[in-house]
């Protein structure tokens, strides 16, 4: 298990990731568009979130770091735009910790698969802090 630094931005994403790739010397990321997303019948993708980074990630001196902009419309405050990620293989590991977390907290999105994760969830604990627990992207079936 390993926990990541998640940092948003207010449409200037890939700028910033350009530039910290640049100031630590790693490599240039690959980046993954909200317009790069599988469309949904559900939801109509606005024009001008299309351009906008969903996620991308650095490895920074041995630490992963990872990078979205704000969808738009959704709230971007300077000093709250960052969340911790919790990255595991034990699917049992992540339903323990985020039934505990969300107790006097929020649950911004219940545990659940997505595009990305067999297993996916955000919750802000009861101090404010907001945590995003994924099953290892290596974790193609279901192991506990």
């Amino acid at each position: 298990m390993s926990v990541d630094a998640y940092l948003n931005f207010n449409g200037n994403c890939r700028e910033a990731v350009e530039y910290y790739a640049e100031v630590f010397g790693t490599e240039k990321p690959e980046m993954m568009t909200f317009g790069e997303t599988p469309p949904s019948p559900e939801f109509t993708l606005p024009e001008e979130a299309k351009h906008l980074i969903m996620h991308t990630r650095l490895s920074i001196s041995g630490s992963n770091i990872m990078f979205s902009d704000v969808f738009p419309g959704m709230p971007f405050v300077v000093g709250n735009n960052i969340s911790l990620a919790i990255v595991s293989n034990n699917k049992d590991e992540i339903q323990s910790i985020f039934t505990k977390l969300k107790e006097g907290g929020t649950v911004g999105m219940e545990l659940q698969e997505t595009f990305w994760s067999k297993y996916y969830g955000m919750v802000t604990d009861k101090f404010g802090i907001t945590w995003q627990l994924n099953l290892g992207m290596e974790n193609c079936e279901d192991k506990t």
